[in-house]
């Protein structure tokens, strides 16, 4: 059935495509459940993975920049042994990854996923992105919140992402040489975009 994964710049719709791909497709969409899989791992509240989830918003950038001086993770948790740290969430989050690539397929968003998962020839890598004021054009739209607030929360969230790739995979999240599909989101109405990674993705074999 295959895997189709969405990297999405903030604001560039990835919220909105990437589980209408996966309802077109017939593969389940995985987002939530990745962190719920992970906490179960490691040993820790779901609260706790989900604020180590690769697609935190704020305070993400602040954490990737302290992580030279922290210890390797040893795989798990033990009775008095230290909460686990940033590379033991990514370590199992690749895991994760790779367990539905080798399952029953899915739509996933955000979690490095077109990195980690390279080289499968059954997996369609996709990038959302846009100009930065069409994109936050395209939030404040969303949210209907103030412009001001939107744009500090996509800064956080851009230079998280980018930190987040730089650090464990070194290399840019941005770069197309990681992605079979570029589109920019803000640009085109959702339903197109879907309709294009859904072809994108019968046309490598993807999908019930």
């Amino acid at each position: 059935m295959g895997i189709v994964t969405v990297s999405a710049s903030y604001g560039a719709g990835g919220a909105e495509i990437a589980p209408a791909v996966a309802q077109r497709l017939g593969l389940p969409f995985h987002d939530r459940a990745i962190p719920a899989r992970v906490a179960g791992r490691l040993g820790v509240p779901v609260a706790e993975a989900e604020a180590n989830d690769e697609t935190v918003v704020r305070g993400l950038w602040r954490l990737v920049a302290s992580l030279g001086t922290m210890p390797d993770p040893v795989g798990g948790v033990v009775p008095g042994a230290p909460l686990p740290d940033a590379r033991a969430y990514r370590e199992q989050t690749e895991r994760v990854l790779a367990e539905i690539a080798g399952g029953d397929g899915g739509v996933v968003l955000g979690r490095a996923a077109a990195i980690v998962l390279r080289d499968r020839s059954d997996a369609l890598h996709v990038r959302l992105d846009g100009s930065r004021e069409r994109r936050l054009a395209a939030a404040v739209a969303r949210s209907g919140r103030p412009r001001e607030e939107v744009a500090r929360e996509m800064a956080a969230n851009d230079r998280g992402r980018e930190a987040y790739v730089r650090h464990f995979y070194r290399c840019d999240p941005a770069s197309a040489a990681h992605y079979h599909l570029v589109v920019d989101g803000t640009e085109l109405p959702v339903e197109t975009v879907v309709d294009l990674v859904v072809t994108a993705a019968r046309g490598r074999g993807i999908g019930r």
